[in-house]
């Protein structure tokens, strides 16, 4: 923490600027030794950039043409003196100037150390650090959405409201341990289990929507299977936009799976065309069909492709053999021609499946598909306006755990055990809270957090 650091926090390769970030105690005298403005120097403005030449104070050597700026202490994004250097974007330039920096007294920046060090800080919270890398990582605008949520401290407001309604409890336990009384006891108990229920139920309204978060923040993994013909390529084209899957009358033309990331209104995709599923002597295509298998059992949801124009085979019936209707939409193509397969038929095959016919010859049906997508993804419960949603799977399995400890607490109490077993349990599920926010969190998890960051943020 007392080194100054320096990385590079933009982008390698060739680009219009790259910056160099520096922060720490000495940022400011190493801009002082490689920093030069034109004609004679002026004192730099806070928060204002300059222009002005990076010139290696050894040979006077110009480095390259740049504008520079230094930010005081405690505003800046680490809390430290904050000073960045903002070159030409190429890589010549970035490493010469970067190698000018190390050599005059910083430290190359670990991955994420800068966010670190606005934690450590307490600049951010532990949830809100986590934030900043959701938004460079977000794929769609609901991932950005809930990454800027979280960085506002909305679930961090959450997470400390729960902490606090147990460390009242926790309160309310202690006093009783230490001062019993046999009235005031049996109060306790009765008061112990409402305040459980409530924190319980606190928790469990965030687990709930813990998978809607993950797939904002992940991306659905959607496969579209069926067998050879189906129009399962052309689909992923409509859906993309683009000409991506080849498209020919020939069965067994898609011979691997294709995966494509898209977005359908805001929410991210991870989209797979898979090769149609049949019986084949052909062995590359034998390969390909194994990992349609594994696309199927890995998807979070299965678009099942069938030709409603020809009748229900023995293909059909494989495929339908290792789907859950739950998790699967079956899409009826081709319905510009007559339609041979009911739904009754489908009802039978796959009781309470969801179906859509579509025509893709004639471009309809398609939005259909992706509003049920969108509609699956909320499952009726969190609007796309709801922002108090755990995206991480870090904070679930966390909060997993609380609810553990909770239920281990209110059992407790149902069975009238001692008040310090209770309190017991009620401390584990603060400290495991604290964990979230970092308030009660280990070296070796802050390390694990921040290795996850990239370099120069």
């Amino acid at each position: 923490m007392n080194d100054t650091i320096a990385a590079i926090s933009t982008p390698f390769g060739e680009g219009g600027i790259g910056i160099i970030r520096i922060s720490g105690e000495d940022a400011f005298s190493i801009i002082e030794k490689v920093f030069r403005q034109p004609g004679k120097r002026r004192k730099m403005e806070n928060r204002k950039l300059t222009y002005g030449n990076i010139i290696d104070p050894d040979t006077e050597k110009i480095i390259d043409e740049v504008l520079c700026v230094e930010m005081k202490a405690p505003g800046t994004y680490t809390a430290e003196d904050v000073a960045e250097i903002h070159c030409h974007g190429g890589m010549v330039p970035l490493r010469k100037t970067l190698e000018l920096v190390l050599r005059l007294g910083a430290r190359l920046a670990d991955k994420g150390e800068f966010t670190q060090r606005a934690f450590l800080n307490g600049r951010l919270d532990l949830t809100q650090a986590e934030a900043v890398m959701d938004m460079i990582r977000a794929k769609a605008d609901r991932s950005l959405d809930a990454a800027v949520y979280q960085l506002e401290g909305v679930l961090s407001n959450k997470i400390r409201e729960i902490r606090a309604m147990l460390m009242d409890l926790l309160v309310e336990l202690t006093v009783n341990i230490d001062y019993p009384d046999e009235d005031i006891e049996i109060l306790t108990y009765e008061k112990t289990k409402k305040s459980i229920a409530s924190i319980k139920e606190e928790i469990v309204k965030l687990l709930e929507r813990s998978e809607t978060g993950r797939i904002i923040s992940e991306g659905l993994k959607v496969a579209i299977v069926g067998k050879p013909n189906v129009g399962k390529s052309s689909l992923m084209n409509h859906l993309l936009r683009e000409a991506r899957a080849i498209v020919t009358d020939i069965p067994g033309t898609t011979r691997d799976t294709i995966q494509e990331n898209l977005s359908i209104q805001g929410i991210p995709l991870v989209l797979t065309d898979t090769a149609g599923i049949r019986e084949t002597d052909d062995k590359i295509e034998s390969i390909g069909i194994e990992r349609s298998k594994e696309s199927l059992m890995r998807a979070d949801l299965v678009i099942f492709m069938m030709d409603s124009s020809t009748r229900t085979d023995k293909e059909d019936l494989e495929i339908i053999a290792r789907i859950d209707p739950s998790r699967t939409i079956v899409v009826l193509n081709k319905t510009d021609l007559k339609s041979v397969v009911t739904d009754e038929e489908i009802q039978e095959l796959l009781p309470g499946v969801e179906m859509i016919r579509i025509s893709l010859a004639r471009n309809t049906g398609v939005g259909q598909i992706e509003d049920s997508i969108v509609q699956r993804v909320y499952n009726g419960e969190v609007t796309q306006e709801d922002s108090l949603m755990v995206t991480n799977a870090r904070h679930k399995s966390l909060l997993e755990n609380a609810c553990a400890s909770v239920t281990s607490a209110g059992e407790m109490t149902e069975f009238g055990e001692p008040l310090e077993i209770i309190e017991e349990d009620v401390h584990e599920a603060y400290d495991i809270l604290g964990e979230i926010i970092g308030e009660s969190v280990t070296d070796d998890i802050l390390n694990e957090v921040f290795s996850r960051f990239c370099l120069g943020k």
